[in-house]
């Protein structure tokens, strides 16, 4: 089975032969992939390295019903959007996929969600139907044996004595937050905590200024009473996350790959420590699309390790200049 094999990939070479048969078959079962595949060229017959497949701009997923599998579609994911902008729609048909995908990921980066406490500040998110952050973080909390665990939307009086208590005790805490909450909550109370991981999920979805992901750490960090900020770095179109233990450093799971593409020349790629476009392989995704270019900056710093440093401005096409069908 395609998804055992995925998340049980143990090198190099073993990613690199399963990403080729995944782009073969998505060229052969997603009809929107093969279009865009065709206009640049780029067939199952002339590929033959991962850096060569083509990636698909995530503008797409706007627009039109990415899918690789006839199976029926479980659930659909929605992008949150801005006010008159068009979200983005996934349509996921084997929900098993995406919880083996951030349950493993999660493991290996934070051990068992079991023997934490698991402290969800997503307002935005709860607020609205669709979101796979929210169906990940309700499914870590229902898997944790702490009864503390739960979602927090206004009540921030009671999430941080909730906090307080529960660091103080010497519980294992993780609060997943947006942004914005987690700016409010240290605005209006004070914290040093001890045992708990700050782990921030995104921007200010329009309800703050935007900060850059280091002034945003240090002001959390400060707030915090911790010594780093960690992140979480996922999105509607995609079934992985990547996790940051601190300073925007993001590390994926072996069946996620990020890749950075020449901001000039969506084609090419850049090498370490240059800035450009992401490009991300999600080898989940293979009832939909593996292979996705994002609108995110980032800068390769070895093999295994991405800086993400936020958007492309004034882009509404995300990947840049490739061809729009």
């Amino acid at each position: 089975m395609l998804a055992e094999r995925i998340f049980n990939i143990s090198s190099q070479q073993d990613f690199d032969e399963i990403s080729l048969e995944v782009f073969s078959y998505q060229f052969q079962h997603n009809p929107v992939y093969k279009e865009f595949c065709l206009l640049l060229q780029r067939t199952p017959q002339n590929v033959f390295l991962v850096e060569d497949i083509p990636f698909l701009p995530i503008e797409f997923f706007k627009k039109k019903k990415i899918v690789s599998s006839r199976a029926k579609t479980e659930i659909t994911f929605t992008s949150s959007g801005t006010t008159g902008n068009t979200t983005s729609k996934h349509y996921v048909t084997d929900l098993r996929v995406y919880e083996e995908s951030f349950f493993k990921a999660f493991k290996e980066f934070y051990g068992n969600p079991e023997e934490m406490v698991i402290l969800a500040l997503l307002p935005s998110y709860l607020e609205r139907q669709g979101s796979s952050l929210i169906y990940m973080a309700d499914s870590l909390i229902k898997c944790s044996k702490h009864p503390e665990s739960g979602f927090y939307l206004d009540n921030l009086k009671a999430l941080q004595e909730q906090l307080k208590v529960l660091d103080k005790n010497g519980k294992k805490i993780l609060l997943l937050g947006v942004s914005f909450a987690l700016l409010d909550l240290i605005e209006t109370y004070d914290f040093q905590l001890k045992n708990t991981i700050i782990m921030e999920t995104g921007g200010m979805k329009g309800r703050r200024k935007e900060m850059i992901r280091e002034e945003l750490h240090k002001v959390l960090a400060n707030g915090f009473g911790v010594g780093k900020i960690h992140s979480e770095y996922g999105m509607t179109e995609l079934l992985s996350q990547a996790y940051s233990t601190g300073d925007g450093i993001f590390e994926t799971p072996a069946w996620m790959k990020l890749l950075i593409r020449d901001p000039e020349d969506a084609l090419n790629y850049l090498p370490h420590n240059k800035t450009g476009g992401i490009n991300v392989i999600d080898l989940a995704n293979f009832n939909s699309c593996s292979f996705i270019a994002t609108q995110d900056l980032g800068r390769k710093k070895d093999k295994n390790l991405t800086e993400i440093l936020g958007r492309f401005d004034n882009s509404d096409i995300r990947g840049c200049n490739l061809l729009v069908l």
